[in-house]
């Protein structure tokens, strides 16, 4: 089983993220000088994002396209979609090939 997640935040949210990025020493580390030049193929890149995803999604691994403007809900998506796909595979513990109320430990 292959579950493929795009995380897709907007124009405006990833601003937010740069801007804070910037302002929190903590955070400076993430920012690169790229960062600002790229912002402005923005629209290209979603074009590109766009046609790579049409391209590579298939009926048996689809891309599952996450709303990531907030990170709580980022995640209560991305978990539900990942527990469904393990309860559809029934996993179960494999099962011993002996009694273990036979095993001694010494």
């Amino acid at each position: 089983m292959i579950l493929k997640f795009y995380l897709h935040i907007s124009k405006d949210e990833q601003k937010k993220r740069l801007q804070e990025r910037l302002a929190d020493p903590t955070k400076q580390w993430k920012f690169s000088n790229y960062d600002l030049p790229e912002r402005k193929h923005w629209d290209e890149y979603m074009t590109a994002y766009e046609d790579a995803l049409n391209k590579t999604t298939t009926d048996w691994a689809p891309w599952h396209l996450i709303p990531s403007n907030h990170k709580w809900y980022r995640d209560l998506v991305v978990s539900r979609i990942i527990v469904k796909a393990m309860e559809k595979m029934d996993l179960h513990y494999p099962k011993l090939d002996r009694d273990v109320k036979s095993i001694v430990i010494k």
